[in-house]
């Protein structure tokens, strides 16, 4: 089928491979095609069900907050056209020019993150959100972003430059980086949750591009150590680790939220309540619109309804991974994983919470919680995927776009000296 497809397109002029600059040969040439429209149906398959979700709990929410009750839905709509319209931009510029803004992403984030200390709304007691016009930003969304597109930049010029292995061009610069994540968002921030993610995206990324077991497990040892630190240190994060392990011991107080939870999802039953009912979000379950929002879909939609949703999130990330599979340019390669890391992390993280599996952490379910920033830089993320999925092969391939002696992990003496970099295939590493 592969030959037929390249016999009838024989004529046509080929187009370049998203990266010309990332080391691959000449005979790794992709042509241009019609993009993945699956992704973009579940994308928006999955903000459909946010805002029929937050219509539905927009009075509950509007009578708790005294607000109007278009209030909610009126912000998430304008947070759905603002990520539609991220999309938009982000699939139709190149690659080219998004990893000569590295740079710029990275300065930005550090502006912002400055910002929001001497500007920012205290909210629960930290600086997050940056608030202008009725709208509010969250930098954690945009740092998330600038990391993805930095680390792939950085970890394709080791490969290129055949440093994967050197702790001094790639570890310790890694070690710098993990850093900053704990001091800016866990520390200045006090946003352990999207510290976690960053941490997450990291690891992932620098495991697929090859970066040995060793010095893996020595980052892990590190992030480990951190989250002890951040957890013993803090009053507020020792208590969500006991609720965590008895959540029934204190509903009254430090566990209020993770029985609210289990008591929104138990109550939704096989079916669930329905849209129009359900008590949670008049003011029983904290942050319903947000965190909290898997257990309001739970109550309103039951189990075959959850258990739709989290299918799709399935569909979802299989759409993208086979995206890697059949993308030949490492940049491009490293970004759809670095993103797929992203989302995966966040709904794992944001379903387990809600179920009694995974402590409570104030991180948003992609795509459906309300909030602007979340939609638009997820959406953006995407929107880029959804552009590398236009060159990717008509069927999975092996080769990489580094040299064999590369991708076999020898030097020019045929002695080992690398870990060969993550490639999915159709079975498996």
């Amino acid at each position: 089928m592969f030959d037929l497809r390249r016999k009838k397109h024989r004529n046509r002029r080929a187009q370049p491979s998203l990266s010309t600059s990332t080391g691959e040969n000449s005979s790794l040439i992709s042509r241009k095609h019609k993009p993945d429209y699956g992704l973009l149906l579940i994308c928006i398959a999955l903000l459909i069900i946010g805002m029929v979700v937050m219509y539905s709990i927009s009075p509950g929410l509007a009578a708790a907050q005294g607000v109007s009750q278009h209030y909610y839905i009126g912000k998430q709509f304008i947070a759905i056209a603002a990520g539609l319209i991220a999309f938009a931009i982000f699939s139709a510029i190149s690659l080219d020019f998004l990893k000569r803004s590295k740079r710029t992403l990275v300065w930005l984030s550090l502006i912002m993150i400055i910002a929001v200390q001497i500007f920012g709304e205290k909210v629960n007691g930290a600086y997050r959100w940056i608030q202008f016009g009725g709208f509010s930003f969250q930098v954690a969304e945009l740092l998330k972003f600038a990391l993805i597109v930095w680390l792939a930049s950085f970890l394709v010029s080791r490969l290129v430059n055949k440093e994967i292995n050197s702790n001094q061009k790639t570890l310790n610069p890694i070690m710098i980086l993990l850093g900053l994540i704990a001091v800016l968002v866990a520390g200045m921030q006090s946003d352990f949750g999207s510290a976690g993610v960053m941490f997450a995206i990291t690891i992932v990324m620098s495991f697929s591009a090859g970066l040995p077991i060793k010095r893996i497990l020595m980052i892990g040892g590190i992030i480990a150590a951190i989250s002890v630190i951040a957890v013993v240190s803090t009053p507020y994060r020792r208590d969500r680790l006991a609720t965590f392990l008895n959540p029934t011991s204190d509903c009254q107080d430090a566990g209020y939220q993770s029985c609210q939870a289990l008591i929104a999802v138990g109550s939704g039953g096989i079916f669930g309540l329905g849209l129009g009912n359900g008590v949670q979000a008049y003011g029983y379950l904290p942050e319903a619109e947000n965190d909290s929002i898997f257990a309001i879909l739970a109550e309103k939609f039951g189990f075959i309804g959850s258990t739709a949703i989290i299918a799709l999130y399935a569909i979802l990330f299989a759409r993208m991974r086979r995206i890697i599979i059949c993308t030949k340019d490492t940049f491009s390669r490293l970004f759809v994983i670095g993103v797929l890391a992203w989302l995966s992390t966040q709904t794992i993280i944001n379903i387990g919470a809600m179920i009694g599996l995974l402590p409570l952490k104030g991180i948003t379910l992609p795509l459906i919680s309300y909030g602007g920033t979340s939609i638009v830089f997820i959406m953006a993320a995407l929107g880029v995927v959804f552009h590398i999925s236009k060159y990717t092969s008509f069927a999975p391939l092996r080769n990489v776009d580094i040299s064999e002696s590369e991708v076999n992990g020898e030097d020019s003496s045929g002695r080992r000296r690398q870990r060969r970099p993550y490639y999915a295939t159709a079975s498996g590493r």
